[in-house]
Formats: structure tokens, sequence, C-alpha cells
């Protein structure tokens, strides 16, 4: 595992610090599990935006149609 050092506000820093002894964690584990969270969240809003610019894409769309269109001959067949 590597090593990161950083600085904070002291602000942020105070309630990093309160809320690690409220949950009985370190410090880094809080900072760990808080960035994986945020980080899976930007990922997720990406994969969102991605759909919607897909949305508007008219060839995107006739290829789903198209795609339909062959999954409901199988079905019915």
């Amino acid at each position: 595992m590597a090593t990161f050092t950083s600085t904070l506000p002291d602000d942020l820093l105070k309630l990093l610090h309160e809320k690690a002894t409220q949950l009985n964690l370190p410090k880094n584990k809080l900072i760990e599990k808080a960035l994986s969270i945020y980080l899976n969240q930007i990922n997720r809003v990406e994969y969102i935006q991605s759909y919607q610019q897909m949305e508007s894409d008219l060839d995107v769309l006739g290829m789903a149609e198209e795609g339909m269109q062959d999954y409901l001959k199988q079905v019915e067949g």
C-alpha cells in the first residue's frame, strides 16, 4: 500500500477527527471509505450522462430499434 500525504482545511480536519472518533475508526480508514464512495458516485454520474448523450444520438437509437426488432422476432419465433 502506498503512502499519501495531503493538507486539509482545519475545519475539515476537525470534522474528520470527530467523526472518526464517533465511529471508532482510524482517520485514514474513514478517508479511504469516503473517497471510495465518492469516486463510485462520479463513475455512476458519468455512466448516466453517457446514456443521456446516447438518447439524442439517432444512430444509436436506430441500432437499438433494429436490435429490438430482432429480439421480438426471436421471442415470437
